[in-house]
């Protein structure tokens, strides 16, 4: 018999204890990826090319001022920037309150708008019918997909930020990786409806001609706005969209809880098994010493237990969140779930890593305790 085969014989001698203690290693497993898939998409992953090229300018202090209309000429005037377009968070109702018919509902200008958001994909003829149409709506084919909508149908949202109710037809379907699951709008809507709201918008999106000049156009914007009664931040889309996590609260200290809380659980379940498992083998331990099993060799025996039951369950934990990721970005789950998380093969490699290092851990000071084990003595164990 090899070592390898031995180990694996014993590691699932107790099948249930074995099984158990894997769905315990698998289940934080899942947890951890989980948490490496959000944490890597939010403040690791590079934005695409196109978004890396857009800045947002907002009021300086909060979202909740409103920038006037002539902000967006002279924005256009500095150099560097191709197009900008006034944005503004409608907020609406869909159906009821439920969290699944939540989406963003956001009013822009149909004329301009993809000359900045060069990164969604629209026929030209729908493209053209929206711009047309002042209550069209432009949706992503993922919302579309979810509720059955389809270019004439119409879409009713109850105004609860505003005071007016849209009554918006779908003209224009768009594609986009990762999806959104937005829907868009004229800004004239609401303008015609509301009066305090005419010339106005929460923020400007603008395309900036390259990456490299989005910082100098950045501090241009506001070196411009510093001294009006109402002053700007401009900033890349990412950081933007990072100000909205950060809303949720303190995101990377709760990621990084929820990881440390998944360690922990793990060093406590493999550990325990790894000690129950040494303290019922201890006639055996003494009769393999006797047979001549070194310290060493006993030691790296119950090592090698506990680190194969911590990988086992790593992997089938690490199995499931591949689906359970694909399901959680494939529509609105609820605000602050990035829909461009993916499982990558370095985030595999680092839950696999932190499962075989606390597998590791956990299980020498059990195995260590048995290699030390006196012959004797264990032979006149009873238990």
């Amino acid at each position: 018999m090899t070592l390898g085969s031995f180990v694996v014989r014993n590691t699932f001698r107790n099948k249930r204890r074995s099984i158990l203690t894997m769905l315990s290693i698998g289940f934080s497993l899942l947890l951890l990826t989980l948490m490496i898939a959000v944490w890597r998409a939010f403040y690791i992953d590079q934005v695409a090319p196109a978004a890396a090229q857009r800045v947002i300018i907002r009021h300086k202090v909060s979202l909740a001022f409103l920038l006037p209309g002539y902000y967006r000429e002279k924005i256009r005037a500095v150099p560097g920037v191709v197009a900008v377009v006034p944005m503004t968070w409608f907020g609406g109702k869909y159906k009821d309150d439920r969290p699944e018919n939540f989406f963003a509902q956001i009013a822009t200008d149909p004329d301009e708008y993809l000359k900045v958001a060069s990164d969604k994909i629209v026929p030209p003829d729908q493209l053209l019918a929206w711009q047309r149409d002042r209550a069209g709506a432009m949706v992503d084919i993922t919302l579309a997909k979810k509720y059955g909508w389809k270019i004439g149908d119409k879409v009713f949202i109850q105004g609860t930020i505003f005071p007016v109710n849209l009554e918006l037809t779908i003209r224009a379907i768009y594609h986009r990786d990762p999806p959104q699951n937005a829907l868009y709008f004229n800004t004239k809507y609401i303008e015609e409806a509301v009066n305090w709201f005419k010339g106005k918008a929460d923020w400007y999106a603008a395309m900036v001609d390259s990456p490299l000049d989005v910082a100098r156009v950045s501090g241009e914007i506001d070196d411009m706005f510093r001294s009006s009664p109402l002053p700007t931040k401009t900033e890349s889309e990412k950081a933007f969209q990072l100000g909205f996590v950060a809303s949720l609260g303190n995101v990377k200290a709760f990621i990084l809880g929820i990881c440390g809380a998944v360690v922990f659980t793990i060093l406590l379940v493999s550990a325990n098994t790894m000690a129950m498992s040494t303290r019922g083998r201890t006639r055996e331990i003494a009769l393999l010493k006797t047979l001549g099993f070194t310290q060493r060799s006993v030691l790296s025996l119950f090592v090698c237990e506990a680190v194969a039951l911590a990988l086992i369950g790593g992997i089938c934990g690490v199995l499931v969140a591949w689906p359970v990721i694909h399901g959680m970005t494939a529509k609105f789950v609820a605000l602050g779930v990035p829909l461009s998380m993916t499982i990558t093969w370095p985030t595999v490699a680092l839950a696999m890593m932190i499962a075989g290092s606390m597998g590791l851990i956990s299980g020498f000071v059990p195995a260590y305790k048995a290699s030390r084990l006196n012959i004797v003595e264990g032979l006149r164990h009873i238990g």
